[in-house]
Parts: C-alpha cells; sequence; structure tokens
C-alpha cells in the first residue's frame, strides 16, 4: 500500500513576502506565461462554461433572521476554484470574505486565503495567506500589458483610485518602465491620497514628481499609461462611471483598466483604439451569468465591447487577448501613436499560477509551518 501520510504547508503573510511574493517582476512574467496558456485553452474555472469568475455569496437588505449579515458594500463571501495547465499545472482555490466596514477596524476590506491542490488526488498541498498574492497578480496582469504595450519611453503614469491594487500597479509599472518619473493621482479621499503618496516615496523613488490633481481630465491628460482602479457598486447603471472624453486622450496613451473607467460607444466602434483584454472567454461568461446590457452589472470594459458586439455595433474579432498577442497569433502595438484599451477582469487561475511559484520558492527556502492532516484516513 501506498504511503497515505498527507502533510500541507501553512504560510503566513510574512512567510510569502519572505517567499518573494512581492517580487514584481518575477509576477509579471509569471502573469505573461499564464495569459499565453489561457490563450492555448489550458485552463479550467467554474461554471458550466469552464470560465466563470467564481461563485459568491451575498445577503438581503432585510434579512429574516437576527443573526444573518445584511447587504451592504462589497459584502460577500466568494469562492474561486481553477486548474491551470502548462508550467503550472495546478489546481486550487482562493476563498475570501469582504466588508467595506472592515476599514474601520483597521483591516482590509478582503481577507483571501489561496488552497493549492494536487490535481490527481485532491490533497491540500499548501494553504497560504493571499491578500499580497491578489494584489501581486492583479498589478502583474496589467504589468504585462505596461511591458509589452505601452510606448517605451513612457514617463507620466497617471492613477484613479489610489487604493492597494494602484499602489502595487505604480510599483509593478516603475519596474517595467524605468523611464516613468511622474505620477498623477485622481482619488476621492486625502487618508488614501496620502497613503498612496507615502508607499511610494518609500518603495518608488524613481518618480521625481507627484501631483495629486482634482479631475479626471488632468489625471489622463498628458498622462502615457493609465491605471484605473476605482469600484462602483454592482448593478449601477453606466452614468455612474468614470467617464473619459476622446479629446483628452494623448497619442499613444495604454489604459489599463481592473476597474470602472468608460468611453463612448462611437469611440470604441470606431477602430481608433486597439481593444485587448486579460481573456475573452471570462467577459462571455459574465455575459451568460448576467442579463443584457452586461455593463450596467460589471464595471469591467471588456464587459461594454461584448454589449457591443451583441448590438452588431462591434466584430468581437476586434478585440484581441493579450495572450494571443504574446504568443505572436495577433499584432501588439503598430506605432506610438496607437491607443490601446487593456481591460482586466481578473481570474483565478492568477492566483493558483502565482501561488504555486510563491510556494515552490518556500519549499526552497524551508519557509512555512507544515501541518499534518492524517497518517491514514480514518474513512477512504
Amino acid at each position: 500500500m501506498s504511503d497515505t501520510r498527507i502533510d500541507l504547508l501553512y504560510l503566513s503573510e510574512p512567510d510569502m513576502l519572505a517567499a518573494g511574493v512581492n517580487d514584481v517582476v518575477a509576477c509579471t512574467e509569471c502573469m505573461e506565461e499564464l495569459l499565453i496558456t489561457m490563450d492555448k485553452g489550458d485552463y479550467v474555472m467554474g461554471g458550466e462554461n469552464g470560465n466563470s469568475h467564481g461563485t459568491m455569496i451575498t445577503f438581503p437588505e432585510n434579512p429574516p433572521f437576527p443573526n444573518m449579515p445584511k447587504a451592504g458594500p462589497d459584502r460577500r463571501f466568494m469562492a474561486m476554484p481553477a486548474y491551470v495547465g502548462g508550467a503550472t499545472d495546478m489546481a486550487g482555490m482562493k476563498w475570501y470574505g469582504s466588508n467595506v466596514e472592515n476599514r474601520e477596524k483597521g483591516l482590509p476590506r478582503s481577507i483571501l486565503m489561496v488552497m493549492l491542490n494536487d490535481k490527481d488526488t485532491g490533497a491540500p498541498i499548501s494553504l497560504m495567506s493571499a491578500n499580497l498574492i491578489s494584489a501581486y497578480r492583479t498589478a502583474a496582469i496589467p504589468g504585462a500589458g505596461v511591458k509589452n504595450l505601452a510606448v517605451k519611453n513612457a514617463k507620466v503614469l497617471g492613477i484613479v483610485g489610489p487604493g492597494v491594487i494602484n499602489m502595487t500597479a505604480i510599483e509593478t509599472f516603475a519596474a517595467l518602465r524605468p523611464s516613468l518619473d511622474t505620477l498623477k493621482i485622481k482619488g476621492r479621499g486625502r487618508a488614501s491620497i496620502d497613503c498612496c503618496i507615502d508607499f511610494v516615496k518609500k518603495n518608488v523613488p524613481q518618480f521625481k514628481t507627484i501631483a495629486v490633481v482634482d479631475t479626471l481630465e488632468e489625471c489622463v491628460r498628458g498622462s502615457d499609461i493609465l491605471s484605473f482602479a476605482t469600484s462602483t457598486v454592482m448593478g449601477m447603471d453606466r452614468s455612474q462611471y468614470p467617464f473619459i472624453e476622446e479629446d483628452w486622450i494623448k497619442p499613444g496613451a495604454l489604459f489599463c483598466i481592473p476597474g470602472s473607467g468608460d468611453f463612448s460607444d462611437d469611440y470604441i466602434c470606431s477602430g481608433k483604439p486597439k481593444l485587448v483584454c486579460d481573456n475573452i472567454r471570462l467577459y462571455e461568461a459574465w455575459a451568460e451569468e448576467y442579463p443584457y446590457p452586461t455593463y450596467n452589472q460589471i464595471y469591467i470594459p471588456g464587459s461594454l465591447w461584448l454589449d457591443l458586439v451583441h448590438e452588431g455595433r462591434l466584430s468581437k474579432d476586434k478585440i484581441i487577448n493579450l495572450g494571443a498577442i504574446l504568443s505572436g497569433k495577433a499584432p501588439g502595438r503598430k506605432d506610438d501613436d496607437e491607443v490601446i484599451i487593456y481591460s482586466v477582469g481578473g481570474m483565478p487561475v492568477e492566483d493558483v499560477a502565482w501561488g504555486k511559484i510563491v510556494y515552490e520558492n518556500a519549499v526552497k527556502k524551508g519557509i512555512g509551518t507544515k501541518l499534518n492532516l492524517w497518517e491514514k484516513p480514518y474513512l477512504y
């Protein structure tokens, strides 16, 4: 009989840092490889379509039971399973609870864990703190866009929403484009703006100029790269999304949008901007799961593009997976004047891919706490 003992490696947040979870260059390289793997179709996520973002629990406005949580901004639990093929060849799941009110307790809005599992037996391999996995992979997917699609001599980075996602994006983009020296910040509250500035001064000293701007127009005008990481309550109509006028846009600008950021339908359909996404199948899954128009529910630009395809106003072949560009199947930037809009949806395959590498680093360095599940199962 084979050995039935099962151990797993627990990795705390300090363990994850010691294992290199914040290595922005390595994380971006991991995401490049992942995007190529996904473009080939060598992955599975949840749902019947195999492309679902995950399964989410939300709560009613007026709970019928005294202990049931009440609906609130970002108040939810979510399970996000995935298998990634290619070099990763690993199954796993991100699980988290989220509540905006956490900030009043000194906690992040979302508290995340990732479990890696043996693809054959299903046995747990590692349980790891995942707030930093999520933050750095969320920055590295647009980072792959910056590395491969931004103009080479980009100098000005504009960010909308100076929270955790954009702080790690600033760190990532700067490492990939050392020419960046000016940062423009558009935020809602002074506390988050000041926190972002402190982070940049401590971790990204290459920015010689940091300017806080009052309007979206000021942020967009003159910026070579832009990152929108603002959140909007799901179910709102698109009039609530930050809107970018065409005449604000600098020739050659790259927009990385993992949050809400809107453009006119006419501009999107005009053929002027190149439309790039992380994985078109994710947006197709959202279009199946949410009623048309999906963009009113899912504020990521790719959902707008598929709405326009649905209306017959945009050809689907105008939407390009970044993985297809990276593998040479589709053209990238054609010249320094081409504007590129890059839609970033976020997927559990990213957590599994980066989590696998950080786990392997931890094993090599002897980091983490080994936990025993059993010597042999009581029932089998």
